[in-house]
This record gives C-alpha cells, structure tokens and sequence, in this order.
C-alpha cells in the first residue's frame, strides 16, 4: 500500500499505534496458548513493520518534493 496523502498517514499512525499497543498487551500476557501467542505476536510485528515502511515511504517522498 502506498500513502497518498496527509489523512491516510494520520490513520497508519494511529493504526501503528494501536497495533503496537495490542502487540505489548499480547507480549505480557500468559494466559493465552503459547503457540498461538507466538504466532500472533510474529503477525502484529510484520504489520507494525509493514506500517512503519509505510510512513517511512511517504515521509521520505514528501521531504524530497519539497
């Protein structure tokens, strides 16, 4: 996905957030099936990635049009 503007990069930093914020609650708790947590938190930290190349994109773009 490719940021397009200045409202879609507002919304992948609160996804950002929000995702991280689950990844740390995730992290911390024990009580879930290890596997599954393992695997769960494998995925949050792909799509927290994923995110922050995708604000890193568009920020880099935007400093360069500048």
């Amino acid at each position: 996905m490719t940021l397009r503007d200045d409202t879609e990069l507002a919304n992948t930093h609160e996804k950002l957030r929000e995702v991280e914020s689950w990844y740390e609650e995730l992290r911390d708790d024990r009580s879930e099936d290890e596997q599954v947590r393992q695997l769960t938190l494998r995925s949050f930290k792909r799509l927290i990635n994923q995110l922050k190349e995708e604000i890193a994109r568009y920020e880099a773009h935007h400093a360069a049009c500048k």
